[in-house]
């Protein structure tokens, strides 16, 4: 056996050895979702059998449907999507704009304002939830989505703006003097040939803002106190509060199933972009 085959076996054996470790962490995160999805449809008294049955017997589809009837759960949807709509837009159209001038703009003190915007990373939410509240009460906004969304449209969050700075550095500078040549101001420059050439980052923003404001309860808990303007998060929570019977797991889980789908779907479908405009945007170095 000569040196080349050695290291391809050996190769070969920390492949396998990387693909076993993996799969067992793989296996190990899907299965609190997968005790979830076997528990929603189970009938009531099963879902704390010992030894746990990992099988419905039979499936009851029905817990679904009553689940969802149990609370408002269409006015929490409702609330839900119009909150991560337009706070998603909002973050995406301000983030990138932001990320566009850090990133292709010259100005004095831009280095100094990215730090400083950086720098804000590193302030907890909670620190900034008391003065918060207070400012948006003054406001009138308590109880209202204003404070939920209006945030997200003065550039999006720091991470943000650090993702689109980070992957419009990697577009070459020459498209912008080539623009400049034909006319184009900024922008035309940002509108028809940085942002349709961003899709990556662009999914990415959305994907993470998406999940964010789908799963945020800290603020809706805070600035919504009526229960028709509550979030799918509040209204879960209120289920659980409202349980009286060990029986109701099944329903429980079958509502948390049920919020799930959205974020999966969504994430399936733009998996490809998701995963290149992460490793594009930490690649730069610029």
């Amino acid at each position: 056996m000569n040196i080349r085959e050695n290291k391809r076996i050996k190769e070969i054996i920390w492949k396998i050895i990387a693909y076993i470790v993996i799969t067992a962490f793989g296996v190990l995160l899907i299965i609190p979702f997968f005790w979830a999805v076997s528990t929603s449809l189970k009938p009531a008294g099963q879902e704390f059998t010992y030894p746990p049955k990992w099988i419905p017997e039979p499936f009851m589809w029905e817990n679904y449907r009553i689940a969802l009837t149990l609370l408002p759960f269409g006015t929490f949807l409702k609330n839900t999507l119009i909150i991560t709509v337009f706070a998603t837009i909002g973050s995406v159209l301000t983030a990138s704009l932001s990320g566009y001038a850090f990133a292709r703009l010259q100005f004095p003190g831009k280095n100094i304002l990215f730090m400083l915007c950086i720098s804000t990373m590193m302030l907890p939410y909670v620190v900034t939830l008391v003065p918060t509240f207070i400012l948006f009460k003054l406001l009138g906004w308590v109880d209202t989505f204003y404070p939920l969304i209006v945030p997200s449209w003065f550039g999006g969050g720091a991470f943000f703006i650090f993702l689109c700075r980070q992957f419009f550095m990697t577009l070459p500078l020459e498209y912008d003097d080539a623009a400049k040549i034909d006319g184009a101001n900024e922008w035309l420059i940002y509108s028809r040939i940085i942002m349709p050439l961003s899709r990556p980052v662009v999914i990415t923003i959305l994907i993470f803002n998406f999940v964010d404001r789908w799963n945020d309860f800290m603020g809706p808990l805070v600035f919504l106190h009526s229960m028709e303007k509550r979030t799918i998060a509040i209204g879960l929570r209120t289920f659980l509060t409202s349980m009286t019977e060990r029986s109701d797991w099944n329903y429980l889980m079958a509502a948390s199933v049920a919020t799930i789908i959205p974020i999966l779907i969504l994430f399936f479908i733009a998996q490809k972009y998701f995963i290149k405009g992460v490793v594009m945007s930490g690649l730069a170095g610029r």
